[in-house]
C-alpha cells in the first residue's frame, strides 16, 4: 500500500526537527511515501522548510490561515509570493474561512482569503482550503476567485449537498481521521458517494486522530487507518483505493516529476 498524506502540520509534532523527521520515517514504514507539510503562517513555514527541506518525500504549502487575520506582517503578500517559488512548494495555504473560532472580523477573513487566492493564480498553484462554519461564504468566494489550478477542501466537514455544489468547481475533497468516528455518519456518506477521482486523504497531524487512536496526538503513520476505513465505505480493496488516491494526490499537486513542480 502506498499513501500520500496531503495535509500534515509536521512542525507541530514536536519542537525538535529530529523528532519530526523520525515521525516521517515511522510513517514511511507504515506505507506513507509522500507528505505535504502545512504551516499556519509564514514564520512557521520558513522555520519548518529550513529544518525539513532535505527530506525528499516532503512537499510544502505556504500560506496564512484565518487564525492569523489579526496579526498579518507587513509585506506579507510579496513574502508569500517569494516563498511560493521555492523548490517543492506545491500549494498556497492553508487559507480559508473559520467562523467557529470568531477570528477577527468576517470581512477581514474574506479579504485575506481572496488575496491568497489571487496570489495562487499569479504563481500558478492550487490552494489548500480551511472551512469551518463558513460554507456559504466560502463557496461564494470560490465561485469568483478559485485559481486555475483549483483547490482542496481539507479535513472536510460538510454534508453531501455541499459536496455536490463544491464539485461543480475545480475542487478536491480531503478526509481526515474524523471520518472514522462513530458519530461521523454525514462525513461517511460523503466519502462513500463522491467521485473517487476527486478524493484525497490526510492526517491533519497532530490533530484529528483516527478512532482507534483517540486520546493520542495524531501522526502521519496513522493514515493507513483512514485509508482502510474509506476504502471499506466504498467497497474497494484497500490497495486499489490507496493507489487511486495516491494518483489523485500526484495529479492535484503536480508532483509526478519528483521535484514538486511538474511541467504543464
Amino acid at each position: 500500500m502506498q499513501l500520500f498524506d496531503t495535509h500534515a502540520h509536521l512542525g507541530l509534532i514536536h519542537d525538535d526537527p529530529i523528532e519530526q523527521l523520525l515521525a516521517v520515517q515511522e510513517a514511511k514504514h507504515a506505507g506513507v511515501h509522500a507528505f505535504v507539510c502545512i504551516s499556519n503562517n509564514l514564520i512557521d513555514f520558513a522555520d519548518t522548510y529550513e529544518q525539513l527541506s532535505q527530506e525528499p518525500s516532503i512537499y510544502y504549502s505556504a500560506g496564512i490561515s484565518p487564525s492569523e487575520v489579526d496579526r498579518l506582517p507587513n509585506g506579507w503578500e510579496a513574502r508569500l509570493e517569494e516563498l511560493a517559488g521555492r523548490e517543492r512548494v506545491v500549494a498556497i495555504g492553508e487559507t480559508g474561512l473559520d467562523y467557529y473560532r470568531k477570528y477577527g472580523d468576517r470581512d477581514l477573513q474574506i479579504n485575506l482569503f481572496v488575496r491568497q487566492l489571487e496570489i495562487a493564480e499569479r504563481v500558478g498553484l492550487p490552494v489548500v482550503i480551511h472551512n469551518r462554519d463558513a460554507g456559504s461564504d466560502l463557496l461564494a468566494v470560490l465561485r469568483d476567485k478559485l485559481p486555475t489550478r483549483g483547490g482542496v477542501l481539507h479535513c472536510y466537514s460538510e454534508g453531501l449537498d455541499f459536496a455536490k455544489r463544491a464539485l461543480e468547481l475545480n475542487l478536491f475533497i480531503s478526509f481526515a481521521g474524523n471520518v472514522t468516528y462513530r458519530s461521523a455518519r454525514i462525513l461517511q456518506e460523503v466519502a462513500a458517494a463522491i467521485p473517487l477521482e476527486r478524493l484525497l486523504i490526510e492526517t491533519e497531524t497532530p490533530f484529528m486522530v483516527p478512532a482507534s487512536r483517540r486520546g493520542e496526538r495524531n501522526r502521519p503513520a496513522y493514515l493507513e487507518e483512514t485509508a482502510r476505513f474509506v476504502a471499506d465505505l466504498r467497497d474497494l480493496p484497500a490497495d486499489q483505493f490507496a493507489d487511486a488516491v495516491f494518483a489523485n494526490s500526484q495529479r492535484f499537486f503536480q508532483v509526478n516529476d519528483g521535484r514538486g513542480h511538474a511541467p504543464p
